[in-house]
């Protein structure tokens, strides 16, 4: 295996890609035209000492190698006998403790594992630039870091700059199947070949795990949360045993999701109750047989009784019991159990946004130390904005983790450009009241509940087999501002933006304006012209794609009348003490402010109140006329962000340029698509005429009704 990762790294560095097509992701190292930050690197390069050997030692020798090359066009110089000489030190605390003071050290180790610390040291009257950390990986997030401070031009060899993640565990979870299918996948195919693992390892494995480990992306759920139970067969452990050989030096870990059934489908048993002395002695032999593959394989990733699939419920056992069951055969390999919060029964007769807190919040304090409740941002299901999930504040005693979706299933999916930095700071900022009257979404996630828990931020990955990663271009900067967030969930949405753009497009101040400009104004824009003022779940059934307030028949909770309650009299969803009472479920401070219409936030009007269709907005407007200026203003924001877009043609290369170009005039189509058949529909019901001074919807309802879509992505085909 050393030898293989030798090999894949040594294709990744000589043979990159040659097109400017985005494969590179924002690890297209540019050369340095500023002369002062490219002698500074030039200096450092000229003499590299690293404190030891290790595979992340010989990953960051490497991507060292490829950045000195390409952006100063000089190899390192690496000092393998005299540290003394050389410019530049990396190694861990322990390996550099007698170049250190006390007071650095303690400050270096209270950085955690992986944690780094970087700046001048001064050694015999010589200075070294060193980077620090408390394991060879804190290194690695170190070397990234100095790599785009260089990139971006803001290094300074005499700054001193520590820094750590504020949580623990920072995941992609892949919702890709075992056929290479991806559930909600608009990138292509899953790039997991699992028919050639583990004979043939793809070198693409390998720029997947520098991304991640660029952005402090520590591990990964390979297979989709609907998971097929042969997964954890033998055959597919020695599969996944390469990835994990391979990301191991990246500092990843590998998770698997576990269909809960398992026991039954693949162990011969009649029965997957948890509480079965069998069924337990079922998953403790499986998960010791996959740590005998993987010793430091980093646990289970588990939906249950959640939209058909197995739990245990089944066996009149709750969410505790079947979580700790398999807590319990992880802990002593000091793995972890993520369980979604993800829940809800068509047989329970309740309002989907409360049922995650029906049933979790009487079992708060019965979870076992290695379980963390992985809770979406939302209560329903990743709209293009909803208010944050009560959860977060309401368990004190279990750990609970974020849960965003990176892959933009409601949110245009791979034609329309959407920065998701955003929506995501929105929730992340959210003040809950609780634990303490202080408490944001952010600290309650940031904050472990107990000595031993680990805290969590999960990303539902956006990752597929095009050779741009993403499908749309800027779907590169949501799977980067994820690992940001993760990392910090207190950094701001135009400073990842900034960054960014500056690693992907270059320096001039021009092209980071504007390209920012579409940026951060794109989601407002997506909320305007799809789900304005709280509206929420009426895209197309199944495949979401599109427009479809239409939608009746089967499943309530799966309909689009479910949400909006559109009728004459008005429209939104009643969740006040009148109605459903979702709201009691959030801090009465919360509670009291947002059960009066004219005092909630306007964004979240609908989704907690029906109101009349004459109901006066904050700005004087009707509720009526103030749907039809945000239908029409995402329209024209999009068509904004086209002519923005069109002013760079001559700033960035054809091939890129040309690609989001042609996927602007898409969104555009597809925004007065939204716009039209939303306003014409929801006119059947006010029976009002549209503003005079938006531009009128056009088109016939019976027409956009008409459309089917049995060949969208994201979805096992209809065919």
């Amino acid at each position: 295996m050393k030898i293989l990762f030798s090999f894949l790294l040594w294709i990744v560095i000589f043979f990159p890609s040659f097109s400017n097509d985005g494969y590179k992701l924002w690890l297209d190292y540019q050369p340095i035209t500023n002369s002062t930050i490219k002698n500074d690197m030039a200096d450092l390069m000229s003499g590299v000492f690293i404190f030891g050997e290790d595979p992340t030692y010989s990953v960051i020798r490497n991507e060292l190698n490829l950045a000195s090359q390409k952006m100063i066009l000089q190899a390192p110089s690496f000092n393998t006998s005299d540290k003394t000489k050389a410019e530049f030190w990396l190694g861990t605390r322990t390996q550099m403790s007698q170049f250190l003071s006390m007071t650095e050290q303690v400050e270096i180790k209270d950085l955690g594992e992986d944690g780094y610390w970087m700046g001048p040291i001064e050694v015999d009257g010589k200075t070294h630039y060193a980077i620090v950390g408390n394991r060879p990986v804190g290194v690695l997030y170190g070397v990234f870091n100095l790599i785009k401070s260089i990139q971006t031009e803001t290094f300074d060899n005499n700054l001193l700059i520590s820094d750590y993640p504020k949580v623990k565990l920072r995941m992609l979870n892949h919702w890709d199947n075992l056929d290479k299918t991806v559930e909600r996948g608009y990138a292509g195919a899953s790039i997991w070949d699992w028919h050639k693992l583990p004979g043939y390892v793809d070198p693409r494995y390998i720029e997947y795990a520098r991304a991640n480990a660029s952005l402090g992306i520590n591990a990964v759920s390979v297979t989709n949360v609907n998971a097929k139970a042969i997964v954890l067969t033998t055959d597919f452990m020695k599969k996944v045993k390469v990835l994990a050989d391979l990301f191991r030096p990246y500092g990843i870990k590998v998770f698997l999701t576990a269909r809960f059934s398992a026991p039954i489908e693949i162990g011969g048993l009649d029965s997957a109750d948890p509480l079965d002395p069998k069924v337990k002695d079922f998953w403790q032999k499986k998960t010791d047989e996959i740590y005998s593959y993987i010793p430091d394989f980093g646990g289970f990733l588990v939906k249950a009784n959640s939209e058909g699939q197995p739990g245990p419920h089944e066996y009149g056992r709750n969410h505790a019991d079947g979580a700790n069951m398999l807590a319990d055969a992880l802990a002593p390999h000091q793995g972890l159990l993520i369980w979604r919060a993800f829940v809800y029964s068509h047989e329970v007769d309740e309002d989907r946004h409360k049922q995650a807190n029906i049933e979790f919040e009487p079992l708060d304090g019965k979870f076992k130390d290695n379980v963390i409740l992985q809770v979406k941002n939302g209560a329903i299901d990743f709209q293009p904005r909803e208010s944050f999930h009560p959860l977060f504040g309401a368990l004190k005693k279990t750990q609970v983790g974020m849960e965003f979706q990176i892959t933009q299933e409601y949110l245009g999916q791979a034609t329309q450009l959407v920065f998701l930095a955003p929506m995501w700071e929105e929730v992340l900022k959210s003040q809950t009241f609780t634990p303490t009257a202080n408490s944001t979404v952010a600290s309650v996630i940031e904050t472990p509940v107990n000595e031993k828990a680990i805290t969590l931020m999960a990303g539902v990955s956006n990752i597929g087999t095009d050779r741009n990663w993403t499908g749309h271009l800027f779907g590169q900067a949501n799977w980067y501002a994820f690992g940001k967030q993760a990392w910090n969930p207190d950094v701001t949405s135009s400073q990842i933006a900034d960054e960014w753009i500056k690693l992907t497009f270059g320096q001039k101040s021009d092209i980071v304006g504007k390209i920012s400009q579409i940026m951060l104004q794109s989601h407002e824009a997506a909320v305007d012209y799809m789900t304005p003022l709280g509206l929420h779940h009426i895209m197309g059934r199944s495949h979401h794609y599109g427009p479809a307030p239409w939608v009746t028949g089967g499943r309530a909770d799966w309909t689009s009348l479910y949400y909006h309650r559109a009728d004459s009299l008005g429209i939104g969803f009643d969740r006040t003490s009148s109605g459903t009472d979702a709201l009691a479920q959030y801090a009465s401070e919360i509670e009291n402010e947002w059960s009066d219409p004219h005092q909630i936030p306007e964004k979240y009007l609908l989704w907690f109140h029906h109101v009349p269709w004459d109901f006066k907005l904050k700005d004087g407007n009707t509720l009526w006329n103030g749907l039809g200026y945000h239908y029409d203003r995402g329209v024209k924001s999009v068509r904004e962000m086209q002519q923005t877009w069109k002013s760079l043609e001559t700033e960035i290369d054809p091939e890129r340029w040309d690609h989001v170009n042609q996927l602007l005039a898409i969104q555009e189509t597809e925004a007065v698509w939204w716009r039209n058949a939303c306003l014409l529909y929801f006119q059947t019901f006010s029976k009002l005429p549209f503003p005079s001074e938006i531009e009128q919807p056009s088109g016939d309802l019976e027409y956009y009704k008409s459309l089917e879509f049995p060949y969208a992505p994201g979805i096992k085909p209809n065919w």
